[in-house]
């Protein structure tokens, strides 16, 4: 069931609209640690209100990580991983040299990425899913 409180809306209409976002480093290699994540968690904050997106959680594993976010109906998300995507790598390679050494062109994500509409699990199913990621020490 639905609760209306958590609806978003605009002036024109009433939505709820989660994803959940995949995003793996270029050539899977093994370089994302707490720091580097939190890093692309703030870059994704700070591009995602332009896009009308805002970020729900976040977590990472050594070659990957998960994303999730409300959308507008508005949101491009195509267009704002890509720029997010490109931000990122250009950032995160810049402020860490050690994974500058890892991946040596400019990439920094793979091309690809995996995004799930969230409308067929429960959020709270997701969100500890996504809290779950990630290994554990």
């Amino acid at each position: 069931m639905i609760d209306v409180n958590k609806l978003d809306n605009n002036a024109h209409s009433v939505f709820l609209l989660y994803y959940h976002l995949i995003m793996v480093v270029k050539y899977r290699r093994k370089v994302i640690d707490d720091d580097s994540s939190k890093r692309a968690e703030e870059i994704f904050s700070y591009i995602a209100p332009k896009y009308g997106i805002t970020l729900e959680e976040w977590n990472h594993d050594r070659d990957h990580v998960h994303v999730m976010f409300r959308a507008q109906p508005k949101s491009e998300l195509s267009k704002f991983i890509n720029a997010y995507k490109s931000a990122g790598s250009q950032l995160i390679k810049k402020e860490y040299p050690q994974i500058r050494e890892k991946l040596w062109k400019e990439a920094f994500w793979s091309q690809s990425f995996c995004l799930l509409s969230a409308g067929g699990a429960p959020i709270e199913t997701i969100r500890a899913y996504i809290e779950s990621q990630g290994e554990k020490a």
